[in-house]
């Protein structure tokens, strides 16, 4: 008999769009020859399943199960594709792992640290990996610009500490521009994460693990039109250029390569991510940036351009990644 696997899209942030687009490729690609594929809609009004017929039908969330007519479906594996919370940070997860059902990502902890940036260039800089100087601010204290000046270097970089898809992401060069680019951050999260800078090349790649063990996909050099690689850039066409495989020397793809595995075994990750790094030609080292554990799967999404520079369909990859979550619950 062939798996019953629960794809679950949507979410409960704005990131809940670009889950959507995400869907169309996975749902165009998974192998419905294999898999008996139920597309489960997650969003804050309930989690439905819709029919071929038009049917929405509500999951049961004691049991994570389905009642269709007198037929109750029970699933073998969830593939996650839901972009913010509660797929990628954790959430979804611990409840996935209550259920003792096996899923294509991270597991809980590790989604739910790779979600908080601070937290992740925190863990990477004590394993010896090179990050950017950074502060971590909070709503209920956020602090001042000038406190933030006189800790960091102009250019900074100011983020939503918790999310994704460079939403409410500033890059600030002047000082009176800071206090704002705090309050837009602020309105996207309750903690925010100011970077300086690190100039050099853009670099993303996705890891994977299947069967076969720990796969590094074809590295991506990320050029942007705009002043950096923010939410128009990433989902607006023509707004940036990603090179898939990527120019650049043999050693510093190769460096590149040796760091995203290293990252990879540290934060123990699973299924597919994907890692931003910038390559600095002073210190002849990649600094990572962040990790993304549910890397978008869109039309203009980077992994799948990845996938096919690799030699893969994404017919496979899918596959590889619904029988590694398979394999890892026998």
């Amino acid at each position: 008999m062939k798996p019953n696997i629960a794809f679950v899209t949507g979410g409960y942030s704005g990131e809940s769009v670009i889950s959507y687009e995400s869907a169309i490729t996975i749902m165009s690609n998974v192998d419905k020859d294999k898999y008996n594929i139920y597309k489960i809609d997650i969003r804050p009004d309930g989690w439905t399943y819709e029919s071929p017929e038009g049917v929405k039908i509500t999951i049961d969330k004691n049991d994570f199960s389905l009642q269709i007519n007198e037929k109750k479906i029970f699933f073998n594996a969830v593939l996650i594709g839901i972009h913010g919370t509660p797929g990628e940070d954790g959430k979804l997860q611990g409840y996935f792992d209550l259920m003792n059902l096996p899923y294509t990502t991270c597991d809980c902890a590790t989604s739910a640290l790779t979600f908080n940036k601070r937290y992740t260039v925190a863990v990477a800089a004590f394993a010896g990996l090179h990050v950017a100087k950074s502060l971590h601010l909070f709503k209920h204290e956020p602090g001042s610009a000038e406190e933030v000046l006189k800790q960091l270097h102009l250019p900074v970089f100011v983020k939503p500490n918790n999310g994704g898809s460079s939403i409410g992401m500033s890059k600030v060069i002047l000082p009176e521009k800071l206090s704002a680019a705090l309050e837009k951050a602020f309105k996207e999260d309750e903690q925010v994460l100011v970077e300086e800078f690190i100039a050099g090349r853009e670099f993303t790649v996705g890891v994977c693990k299947t069967i076969k063990g720990i796969t590094v996909l074809p590295i991506t050099e990320v050029i942007s039109k705009k002043d950096f690689f923010d939410y128009e850039a990433k989902y607006t066409a023509g707004m940036s250029e990603e090179i898939t495989p990527a120019k650049i020397d043999e050693p510093v793809a190769g460096q590149i390569r040796d760091i995203a595995s290293k990252v990879f075994q540290i934060f123990n990750c699973r299924g597919v991510v994907r890692m931003d790094f910038i390559y600095n030609e002073e210190k002849k080292a990649p600094y990572l940036l962040e990790i993304n554990t549910v890397p978008g799967q869109s039309a203009a999404s980077i992994v799948p351009q990845q996938v096919r520079a690799m030699g893969w369909t994404l017919k496979e990859f899918y596959s590889a990644l619904i029988e590694d979550a398979l394999a890892h619950h026998q």
